[in-house]
């Protein structure tokens, strides 16, 4: 693998992903974009992974966003094109049916956070500084701001937050439910894997067909999402794992779930 994304595998199932341009602030450029696209083609479909991890190298910048020196050399079609695979790329992290984790090393503006909200759950280093500052710069969220970050923290405040620019430091992240949790920047990645493998201990279809639900839900009214989690627990009952299950409950031993 490249320099660029780095992969590491845990042995209880779960992918760390790492951000690796930390001269350019872990900035996404157009070989990082692509390697991370390819990235998620081969874990999407991978049986053996129940949980991934998403970080940046070094302690300053999780992901700066768009790499805007590169961009600055570009012409009206290829800005296009660039914002479009950015959109692309954050998206396919969002569609991924594992539960993914990004964990915030440092700051992330702009199509840097715009990556983590595409991820289900957001835990940050305490020197982290966020915010979606695309209006600074006379344009607005291109990959996904403007949508997913009214859903995570509301309407209102999601608005201010645009609108104004603002960088916000990690605890008032925290207040506004972005973040999940608060550490150390030395024990952000311990933390990371230590909750990775609380979610992989659980059964991977179950952990995927949640997913579903939660997110398919959410786009729609209860009536509709309470058909959606029908449909989504239906698939675990024919499982393997399901059986498993409830035999361990019986015998009061651990679960043995092998995603079947």
């Amino acid at each position: 693998m490249s320099s660029v994304i780095e992969m590491s595998r845990e042995n209880t199932g779960t992918a760390i992903i790492t951000l690796n341009r930390p001269h350019a602030a872990n900035a996404l450029s157009l070989d990082m974009l692509k390697e991370l696209n390819g990235v998620m083609k081969q874990l999407r479909y991978d049986p053996s992974l129940r949980c991934i991890i998403l970080t940046g190298s070094g302690e300053k910048a999780f992901c700066a966003g768009a790499d805007l020196k590169e961009r600055r050399g570009m012409n009206e079609t290829e800005v296009k094109r660039t914002v479009k695979l950015i959109g692309f790329t954050i998206s396919s992290i969002a569609e991924l049916p594992q539960p993914v984790i990004a964990a915030i090393n440092g700051s992330a503006f702009g199509g840097g956070l715009e990556l983590a909200l595409a991820c289900d759950i957001r835990i940050a280093a305490d020197s982290a500084k966020i915010g979606l500052t695309e209006t600074s710069l006379g344009i607005i969220p291109g990959a996904g701001g403007t949508q997913r970050l009214p859903r995570i923290i509301g309407t209102a405040k999601a608005k201010e937050l645009i609108f104004t620019a603002r960088r916000i430091d990690a605890a008032e992240a925290e207040r506004l439910g972005l973040i999940s949790k608060i550490v150390n920047s030395a024990e952000l990645l311990d933390t990371a894997v230590s909750l990775a493998k609380e979610i992989a201990r659980n059964a991977p279809v179950a952990l995927q067909a949640a997913k579903q639900a939660i997110n398919q839900g959410m786009e729609t009214d209860l009536a509709t999402g309470l058909k959606i989690e029908e449909l989504c627990y239906e698939r675990t009952i024919s499982t393997t794992d399901r059986l498993e299950g409830l035999n361990a409950f019986k015998e009061k031993r651990t679960p043995n779930f092998i995603g079947k």
